[in-house]
């Protein structure tokens, strides 16, 4: 399949603000591309706009929404999409 999914990307709380997690998605966009991926896709809470920006400095763009996605708090998805 030319599509890959991000499940999960986290950096421990007192390591954030550090680029941690930008060469953590800079690490996954670079190997996908190699491997045939066109686009990879990732779900982010529609609070977190820390995750937002560095998603969006990548090129991913919101592609669509899922309601009421996460749990403690409810809380809606935001589908991110990049093509790489």
């Amino acid at each position: 399949a030319d599509e890959s999914e991000i499940a999960n990307l986290a950096v421990a709380p007192e390591a954030r603000r550090l680029g941690i997690g930008a060469l953590l998605l800079d690490g996954v966009l670079a190997t996908a591309m190699p491997r045939g991926v066109r686009s990879v896709f990732l779900e982010v809470r529609e609070s977190n706009v820390a995750a937002q920006a560095l998603y969006l400095s990548r090129g991913f763009a919101v592609a669509g929404r899922r309601k009421d996605y996460y749990r403690r708090p409810v809380e809606d998805a935001l589908i991110m999409r990049a093509r790489v």
